[in-house]
């Protein structure tokens, strides 16, 4: 009686089937993983200010919250508004050991900001916007490889992408587009940062 347990938080049997059923990881690196969620979530619940407040950390000469907003919203596949366990370890998993493919339908979730399919030039402007701010004074580096607004970047990539003219992206256009060029990829999946897991580009095409 009156003693504080030491007990470490256990994953629940039917979380851990099913994300070893669904990720790359194995039975002790969820465990671990779930251990150090329940370490900053003690309720099992990732709140979205907590999520930009982590983000955060990550990019600290930019603004992150409004990139944030579009990333959590591709985490929260329930649409719950928060993300649990699960969502947060299927994420993880795209994110850091994800195929390509997977990576770049994550990442046209993020970018279909209503949810209706495709990309129109006015999402793809709210995202590259976001990644601006994000990015800060290290968009200089991005920079390198795009021309300098938004707007002429957004043109640029419905230029490579909208193979049918139509003014939007579908799932398959993006995921092709990307797929052929890497620096598209790079900057669409990873805010410009290069990924271990990128695909084969053989093609000529470069922004």
């Amino acid at each position: 009686m009156g003693c504080i347990s030491s007990k470490k938080p256990e994953i629940n049997p039917e979380d851990l089937q099913f994300l070893i059923d669904s990720t790359s990881f194995d039975e002790k690196q969820i465990k671990d993983w779930y251990r150090g969620f329940m370490k900053d979530c003690p309720d099992g619940i990732l709140t979205k200010d907590k999520f930009i407040g982590i983000y955060k950390q990550f990019f600290p000469n930019g603004r992150a919250e409004s990139f944030c907003e579009h990333v959590f919203r591709a985490f929260d596949t329930d649409k719950s508004g928060k993300i649990d366990f699960r969502e947060f370890l299927q994420a993880i998993n795209i994110t850091s050991q994800g195929n390509p493919k997977t990576k770049l339908e994550m990442a046209f979730r993020m970018y279909d900001i209503d949810g209706n399919g495709t990309i129109d030039k006015d999402e793809m402007r709210k995202i590259i916007n976001a990644i601006y701010d994000l990015l800060g004074d290290d968009i200089r580096e991005v920079q390198r490889d795009y021309s300098d607004s938004p707007e002429s970047r957004v043109e640029l990539i419905f230029s490579k992408m909208d193979q049918n003219g139509d003014g939007v992206l579908t799932k398959e256009e993006f995921i092709q587009g990307c797929m052929n060029d890497k620096a598209l990829y790079q900057m669409l999946t990873q805010c410009g940062e290069t990924s271990d897991e990128s695909p084969d580009y053989g093609g000529e095409n470069r922004l």
